[in-house]
């Protein structure tokens, strides 16, 4: 049988990560990306109920979340919300720096430190193959 890569919802700060998450995807368009991306963004400004049930129902749709992690994450309400609605579905997750966000960078809430790596995708893979095992993934 051949290995199925996992279906991933990127959480971002749309406010002050919009363009690491064209950068993040854009490059994991690349063939030896260990994860499949689908472009899970509202299309539109929603009523913020509308938009919490179209988001949950996509993050459950997912196998694994990928949060990255700038200078304003953790307050970042859209992304703590995410963050929940993973733990919600048990979808496993982790974090990854960017824009210059660091081991002492605040964290949004939800996120543990040791769950945040940087970027690049040796380590990347990693923690998909790790998560991969994890929460509803498990067999």
């Amino acid at each position: 049988m051949a290995y199925q890569l996992p279906k991933t919802f990127i959480s971002f700060d749309y406010d002050y990560n919009h363009t690491h998450k064209l950068l993040f995807v854009g490059q994991a368009k690349n063939g030896n990306t260990p994860f499949n991306i689908a472009d899970w963004s509202s299309k539109e400004e929603l009523p913020q109920a509308s938009w919490e049930r179209l988001i949950s129902s996509k993050i459950a749709m997912c196998d694994i979340m990928i949060v990255l992690v700038g200078k304003n994450a953790a307050r970042a309400t859209g992304v703590i919300k995410e963050i929940n609605m993973a733990l919600a579905h048990n979808v496993p997750f982790f974090g990854v720096y960017v824009d210059g966000a660091h081991s002492g960078t605040a964290l949004p809430t939800g996120l543990a430190r040791n769950r945040v790596i940087d970027w690049a995708w040796d380590t990347i893979s990693n923690a998909i193959t790790q998560v991969s095992k994890e929460g509803k993934n498990k067999r």
